[in-house]
């Protein structure tokens, strides 16, 4: 039978549609975060958008573990774990949790959408848009509880999302060592072309992945502590 739908490719049509969704949603998270801000606090927008993420969630792992394999149902890729992080920051808004969102989200996952890892049917393939209503959800909820709702990142924050970080490597690595799995990447490059590719071979480039991180999220933090001090 031939197949009704092409491969996504990345920065074809599907592509550029999911960055202007994401763009438009981008909007209208902070409009809604600064509009509680400015009301009674009584919305009940954050909450039913963890639930309605952890419910995705839920759903899209259920969905993979049929039939289970080893290489893709153990909820061990830095997106699992994001998810169930930013769904929970959201109904609970608790510190760890959206400090998690803030940094995983606004450069991990951000990552996922310039340059996908998704090898699958194009839309309106369940592949397709399982990956793209994660990605999306994640990065909208660290918009929406900085921008919108107004939570800021301190330098704890940043130590505590590091050693997380860390402690996330090194079981993964140990994991895919003994699986022969290669969840989050850090045993090998994906197969499909991402900014990885820039940054040397296998392992050098988890030096360099560290590095940038390390900067990237001081300079992420750096100016809501300033801002605070003035």
């Amino acid at each position: 039978m031939q197949r009704l739908a092409s491969e996504f490719s990345v920065y074809g049509v599907s592509h550029w549609v999911v960055l202007a969704v994401f763009a438009v949603g981008a909007v209208a998270v902070v409009a809604i975060g600064r509009r509680e801000r400015t009301g009674d606090g009584s919305s009940h927008f954050g909450p039913v958008f963890g639930w309605v993420t952890l419910g995705l969630y839920l759903v899209i792992y259920l969905a993979a573990m049929f039939p289970p394999a080893i290489d893709r149902s153990v909820p061990l890729r830095l997106t699992d774990l994001a998810t169930l992080v930013a769904g929970y920051a959201l109904v609970t808004r608790r510190r760890w949790a959206y400090a998690l969102t803030y940094y995983w989200c606004l450069t991990l996952s951000t990552q996922a959408l310039v340059s996908p890892a998704l090898e699958a049917d194009d839309f309106p393939g369940h592949e397709f848009l399982a990956f793209w209503a994660i990605h999306l959800l994640v990065v909208w909820a660290a918009i929406y509880l900085t921008w919108g709702v107004g939570m800021r990142p301190d330098w704890g924050s940043y130590r505590f999302a590091v050693t997380a970080t860390v402690v996330w490597v090194a079981v993964t690595f140990v994991f895919n060592s003994v699986a022969g799995t290669n969840y989050g990447f850090v045993n090998r490059k994906p197969a499909t072309p991402s900014l990885l590719d820039i940054l040397g071979p296998w392992p050098w480039y988890l030096g360099t992945v560290a590095a940038l991180l390390l900067a990237v999220w001081a300079l992420m933090t750096w100016p809501w502590v300033r801002d605070r001090r003035q």
